[in-house]
């Protein structure tokens, strides 16, 4: 996997978040989804590519609606 520059991404938090250190926050670079742990900002990130990311927000979606 090649590591991606994410120093000038545009990262954003869920509209639902409630505020409280909890959330991930997301970012789109090079075509890529990427995700991180709003606590730890310089910490691990998470890079998915867009099919998955779809999947994967389809498979939340299906569960929360459960």
């Amino acid at each position: 996997m090649t590591a991606h520059d994410l120093t000038r991404a545009d990262w954003r938090t869920s509209t639902r978040s409630s505020g409280n250190g909890n959330c991930v926050e997301v970012a789109t670079a090079e075509g890529q989804v990427a995700v991180r742990d709003s606590k730890d900002r310089s910490g691990p990130v998470l890079a998915f590519d867009a099919p998955a990311w779809r999947t994967f927000l389809h498979g939340v979606g299906e569960v929360h609606r459960s």
